[in-house]
């Protein structure tokens, strides 16, 4: 038992680490190298966790030779774009102009229902009011309206609307000062119990959240008391 918690505890984390490197992608935008190397790790991955008659190595080699593969390719598709261009496809244009383009859906196998479901879910009725509609290599469809159809931006209106707008930083989580991040807005603790106090908040084990932005706008949610 000791065992078998011990080899998949390593594989796990040995996994996590080499898809990590791959960068930070939902399953849904994986391209299609990306997946069949995630499918392929996984069924490697299974084989020692179950039959300890296998070496570790059995595994972890596999995976570690898939990965260094993996990540030369990206490496090649980065410098040479014919390269990328064979390895992850180009992006096709389903609808041009509020014209289907029937051919191109037959060469991507994408049904006229995908199609249309596609456009109800990002808010579209009928073609006609889609300019550009663009099946990108991860399989999400990219849809353009016509001018005429999109929402009036600020500037359209005549408007001037604030930008300064900042990120704000969260200062404690939980319960939990984040210490690196109260230096990095340039406050000590004795701003914090000063803010904490204005919430008539004793310690910051009372806080659930707690964010900073740039302008020092302070945001602070106290606990629940049944939490």
């Amino acid at each position: 038992m000791i065992t078998a918690l011990i080899r998949t505890l390593i594989l796990y984390f040995f996994i996590m680490v080499g898809l990590r490197l791959m960068g930070k992608r939902q399953i849904g935008e994986l391209e299609p190298g990306e997946l069949v190397l995630t499918m392929m790790i996984s069924d490697l991955a299974t084989v020692p966790m179950q039959d300890f008659g296998i070496p570790l190595l059995s595994g972890i080699i596999p995976i570690l030779t898939l990965l260094s593969v993996s990540m030369l390719l990206s490496q090649l598709s980065l410098r040479n774009l014919r390269f990328r261009e064979l390895l992850c496809g180009t992006p096709a244009i389903l609808i041009r102009d509020g014209v289907l383009q029937q051919s191109v859906m037959t060469e991507n196998r994408y049904t006229l229902d995908e199609l249309l479901e596609e456009l109800r879910g990002q808010g579209f009725s009928s073609i006609e009011s889609v300019k550009y509609a663009v099946l990108e290599n991860s399989g999400h469809l990219s849809v353009l309206p016509w001018n005429r159809d999109q929402p009036p931006t600020a500037e359209q209106l005549g408007l001037a609307p604030d930008d300064n707008v900042t990120l704000p930083v969260i200062v404690i989580n939980d319960g939990r000062v984040l210490s690196k991040n109260l230096e990095g807005c340039g406050r000590d603790e004795t701003w914090l119990y000063g803010v904490l106090a204005r919430y008539h908040v004793a310690s910051p084990a009372g806080v659930f959240l707690m964010t900073l932005d740039e302008n020092g706008k302070v945001l602070c949610v106290p606990k629940e008391a049944d939490i």
